[in-house]
């Protein structure tokens, strides 16, 4: 009997011990644990004076572009320079088939022989008639008729004269010769082509030592540019706004842009006005029809509040940053964000100075998480 109390006894007490371990491991699982502090990068938001541009898309153009047409047909029987390269005024490019218009020239030679044979003849003729006329041997009506007959000879000389011409003129016209100095293009036609008079392009010559760059601004951005600036925008005024011109690689063209031209009237399709800038190109970087990227100074901002574009976060069309409280918790600030700087963002609502605005590590952050801030090195912060 003693013997199965005391085993009664060791099952209980193995029962409640049992018992209590459960209890304390369900409640080190429901214990909640400190979470872990997000490793982030951090600027201090500090105004500063800061110059905004706008960028605009530009299409270079050659200063003079000629397009090569034939004033006569016929089969093009040589193309003497090689396409893209440099030529001079004056110098041969190509030769039509000349023999055709060497027989019209000679045929037309000899019907201008022709024509002035038989004017002589008609002043003889004519001569006669008068000296018979005085003494009444041939009547009015003779006499009238050898004046006619003469004047009709020499009008055909005239008109043979000028055949004569304008077959010297189509047999001149069978070479063509570059008219301003240039880069020849790519030929349109090969040899033993067939040309039609005043139709067919055969190449087109670019002057492009010089170069026009052609972009659009909108009518309300002119006239800020011209209250900005205390001017108007024009090109004869003296201090013409800064341009930069960016090549489609991002690099900057290094010569300087020369305000050319600002159409008068605005484009009622598009809202906007037609700007040209002129600008040298000594090794002919820029070429007709190439893309580029024109940028403008566009204002002035002494206290500017700028921050990284990669700080910035979007959705759905509204734009916010992560900010660090006092706390150290993160807190999501909405922003209104203005012109961009290089790789920064102008925000002109919802940040002021002295704010902790979160650079990197965004993606990890979340309301109220717990932050380990260290600050954005001075080469990342683009002058934020």
């Amino acid at each position: 009997m003693p013997r199965r109390l005391a085993t009664q006894r060791n099952v209980t007490r193995s029962a409640i011990v049992a018992a209590v371990a459960l209890c304390c491991c369900a409640c080190s699982k429901n214990t909640p644990k400190a979470a872990a502090a997000i490793d982030v990068t951090v600027i201090t938001v500090t105004p500063h004076p800061v110059t905004f541009s706008e960028d605009y898309v530009a299409q270079a153009e050659a200063v003079n572009a000629v397009e090569i047409r034939p004033r006569v047909g016929g089969m093009l029987e040589k193309r003497v320079p090689v396409e893209g390269e440099t030529v001079k005024t004056g110098q041969l490019l190509f030769v039509i088939d000349r023999e055709p218009y060497i027989a019209a020239l000679a045929q037309a030679k000899a019907a201008l022989a022709q024509s002035e044979s038989a004017s002589l003849q008609s002043q003889r003729d004519l001569a006669r008639a008068k000296s018979l006329s005085e003494i009444d041997a041939v009547s009015q009506q003779e006499l009238d008729a050898a004046v006619a007959k003469n004047q009709a000879n020499l009008a055909s000389i005239d008109a043979a004269k000028a055949a004569v011409r304008s077959a010297e003129l189509n047999l001149g016209y069978t070479t063509i010769l570059s008219p301003i100095d240039g880069v020849m293009g790519r030929a349109q036609l090969r040899q033993g082509g067939m040309v039609t008079a005043n139709n067919t392009l055969l190449t087109t010559i670019y002057q492009n030592d010089r170069m026009y760059v052609n972009f659009s601004v909108s009518e309300q951005r002119l006239l800020s540019l011209q209250r900005q600036l205390g001017r108007a925008l024009n090109q004869n005024a003296e201090s013409a706004p800064p341009f930069r011109i960016f090549l489609s690689d991002g690099s900057e063209y290094l010569q300087t842009p020369r305000l050319d031209f600002i159409d008068p009237a605005v484009d009622t399709r598009t809202g906007t006005l037609a700007v040209r800038l002129e600008v040298d190109n000594p090794k002919h970087l820029l070429h007709a029809g190439q893309f580029a990227r024109v940028q403008v100074a566009a204002q002035q901002d002494p206290n500017a509040i700028v921050v990284p574009q990669r700080a910035v976060q979007d959705l759905q069309g509204k734009n916010y940053v992560w900010i660090v409280d006092a706390a150290g918790h993160a807190q999501q600030r909405d922003v209104r964000l203005g012109l961009r700087v290089g790789s920064d963002m102008q925000v002109q609502e919802g940040l002021k100075a002295g704010d902790v605005v979160i650079v990197d590590g965004v993606q990890h952050v979340k309301s109220d998480s717990v932050v380990k801030a260290a600050p954005l090195g001075s080469g990342g912060q683009n002058g934020a």
